[in-house]
């Protein structure tokens, strides 16, 4: 816990000198075994020299085998300490067939009977080493057997070398290996330093549990939100991909499972990566994925004016209609009421003045008038448009629309019976809410004596065409031109110039087509057509 707590740079330092620490320790090991190794075999290759050296003494072959061994030992363990002193040999034995000792560091060895358990092999004419182990460490023995110049064996030559202790090597390189140490900390200590300044700044100086916090916020943040959230980089890896996104699209995994996967692998019509090759925004567009249709904004990620990934956000399409219903409709409906409130109001007051007057035949057919006008456009809306969410658009708007002193005629051969393929009643609410009111608002400014919307559709087995014109303003070809533009109005009232655009989208998903016709101050019809086969 208390680790957790020191900074990214104490981290790095503590963890270096701690791996320092253990190569040290482990490739110190290997070191110094293969450095004993060595030494044991230089000293066996020295010692098997000297051994060779001494059993080749003419002297000592001579009084070797001479009788008197007292005079013998006189003569050769001069000799053979003095070489024993040149050569740096723990000692130098001389030894008899009998195994009696002719020469030893220690004196009273002299004469004794050598109990050693390695020596068989060396009367047998064998020249060999061997290490020994006893209580003052390690000692490498070579072995030589003495030829007479008859070439029968005479005796055995034993030199013996000390092999030093792993202290006492560690000992003999104490200044090297302290200087060595002392540069490695030094120099690991810079580096590490120096690492974990670079990685603070790459890291905008924030330590690592400081940026796993954010993770874990942001992740919750987006798990928050209303919107679908899909993020990938260059490598078209997911990087973010939030529990709503989940939800829209029907992806039943964990978003955490997610993470580092493929966008391909996960959803391979996301249409996410043609924003890399774009390299460009796009909004508000409608897409179907996997199943689902969404009203996406699909968004570069640039890092230092680059490219880095791609963002996309989305919400469900049944939501995002509704807000457009909202937008052209349901805000028409209540409008309506008020609209039908205020008129019946009026013919109430009207009724009630002629009953006054005593004129209650006029009242009476007035009333009469009134409820056969009124059941006669419901009774054609219902017969002809079979879809109570457009039959009620109309009605709505035919009541807006005296309010406004604006005649709305609907053709009485129009007859709407299905859909075509891909649209529904949520597209068309938007497609004639705002067909519909960009045509009144072309006559708002107009001095016209008869303000008039003509509203027509016609349909058969293979067509279905809709058509609304007004004898309003009109467009100049400038205004034509942009008139589908997201966010492009003649008005300058903010939140405008999305009706027409939204129209252009549904025509696009219902593949059919879309004619303007406008003339300054004559007037502009729309044509659109839907092709069933």
């Amino acid at each position: 816990m208390k680790f957790q707590k020191l900074s990214m740079r104490r981290k790095i330092m503590s963890l270096t000198f701690f791996i320092l620490m253990l190569s040290f320790s482990i490739g110190g090991t290997f070191l110094l075994g293969f450095v004993m190794n060595e030494q044991k075999d230089k000293l066996g290759n020295q010692a098997l020299l000297v051994a060779k050296t001494v059993s080749q003494l003419p002297e000592l072959k001579t009084y070797i085998t001479s009788r008197d061994f007292n005079e013998a030992t006189t003569h050769i363990n001069p000799i053979v300490e003095e070489i024993r002193d040149i050569n740096g040999a723990q000692y130098i034995v001389v030894l008899d067939m009998q195994r009696r000792k002719y020469s030893h560091p220690i004196s009273e060895e002299i004469g004794q009977i050598s109990q050693s358990g390695d020596l068989n092999a060396a009367f047998s004419e064998h020249y060999y080493t061997s290490i020994a182990h006893g209580e003052h460490g390690d000692m490498v023995r070579a072995f030589v057997p003495i030829m007479s110049s008859e070439g029968k064996q005479v005796g055995v030559v034993i030199v013996g070398y000390s092999v030093l202790t792993i202290a006492e090597l560690l000992q003999s390189i104490q200044k090297e290996l302290i200087i060595t140490i002392f540069l490695s900390l030094l120099f690991s200590a810079w580096g590490a330093h120096n690492l974990g300044l670079h990685m603070k700044k790459q890291m905008f100086g924030l330590e690592p549990h400081e940026i796993a916090k954010m993770y874990v916020e942001r992740t919750e943040t987006f798990n928050a939100m209303h919107e679908g959230i899909i993020a990938i980089d260059n490598d078209l890896t997911i990087t973010i991909f939030n529990e709503k996104a989940c939800d829209i699209l029907g992806v039943y995994e964990q978003p955490s499972t997610l993470i580092g996967k493929k966008i391909y692998e996960v959803l391979p019509d996301t249409r996410l990566p043609e924003i890399l090759e774009l390299d460009q925004p796009l909004f508000n567009r409608e897409l179907y994925i996997n199943g689902h249709s969404i009203m996406s904004n699909r968004i570069p990620i640039q890092v230092n004016e680059k490219t880095v990934g791609a963002v996309a956000m989305f919400k469900d399409r049944t939501e995002v209609k509704k807000l457009a219903e909202e937008l052209t409709g349901v805000k028409a409906f209540v409008q309506a009421l008020r609209v039908q409130t205020h008129e019946h109001k009026n013919k109430l007051h009207t009724i009630a003045g002629l009953l006054q007057l005593g004129h209650h035949e006029q009242a009476l057919s007035y009333l009469t008038q009134v409820k056969e006008e009124h059941d006669e456009i419901t009774n054609f809306l219902n017969e002809r448009i079979k879809n109570e969410n457009i039959s009620g658009l109309l009605l709505s708007k035919i009541s807006y629309a005296k309010e406004q002193g604006i005649r709305l005629e609907i053709d009485r051969e129009s007859h709407l019976t299905v859909f075509p393929k891909n649209l529904d009643h949520h597209d068309f609410v938007i497609l004639f809410g705002n067909l519909i009111e960009n045509a009144f608002d072309a006559l708002k400014d107009t001095q016209l004596d008869e303000k008039i919307v003509h509203v027509s559709v016609d349909e058969d087995e293979d067509v279905l065409a809709i058509l609304v014109t007004d004898n309003g303003i009109g467009m100049t070809e400038e205004v034509r031109a942009h008139i589908f533009d997201n966010g492009f109005s003649t008005k300058e009232k903010k939140g405008r110039g999305i009706g027409l655009y939204l129209i252009q989208e549904i025509v696009h998903k219902g593949q059919g087509d879309i004619e303007v016709t406008s003339e300054p101050h004559k007037g502009t019809s729309f044509l659109i057509t839907f092709y069933y086969s």
